[in-house]
């Protein structure tokens, strides 16, 4: 057998067994970029999810930080006029947009000015220090 030829059903087999091979390689690449593209889609996915989260959460905790003073502000005006709760929020809420300032903002302005000794928002006591968004919920009241 040393000087005769190969055996041709071996090389056909061999030819084959390669080709499965290659086939099963190019399979393997296939999977393994798929699996690739999968995770990266994976991490996008919870970064968004992350990002939407935390967004979330940093709004409701400047709501929850916020939501005290509009509540005394809402008191401070209901003490003052005899309206609504709903109404004492419209109010904040038109004031606001006129003077185009935060609600909470405003509302920490009616509660300081409340404080400091000022009875009726807009009247007399309160004028020389009026701050424009304590004289927008002023002007919203009917108070000055």
């Amino acid at each position: 057998m040393e000087g005769s030829s190969p055996d041709p059903i071996l090389i056909e087999r061999l030819a084959s067994a390669q080709a499965e091979i290659q086939e099963n390689v190019r399979r393997l690449q296939d999977a393994r970029n798929r699996l690739q593209a999968t995770r990266q889609r994976s991490r996008s996915r919870r970064d968004a999810r992350q990002a939407l989260h935390e967004s979330a959460y940093v709004r409701l905790r400047a709501r929850l930080e916020s939501l005290p003073v509009i509540e005394q502000a809402k008191g401070v005006l209901i003490a003052q006029t005899g309206c609504e709760p709903d109404e004492a929020f419209e109010l904040l809420k038109s004031a606001s947009q006129r003077a185009n300032v935060k609600v909470r903002d405003l509302a920490a302005d009616v509660v300081r000015r409340a404080v400091s000794g000022g009875r009726r928002l807009g009247g007399a006591e309160s004028r020389g220090g009026a701050t424009p968004a304590g004289r927008a919920v002023s002007r919203g009241t009917g108070a000055g």
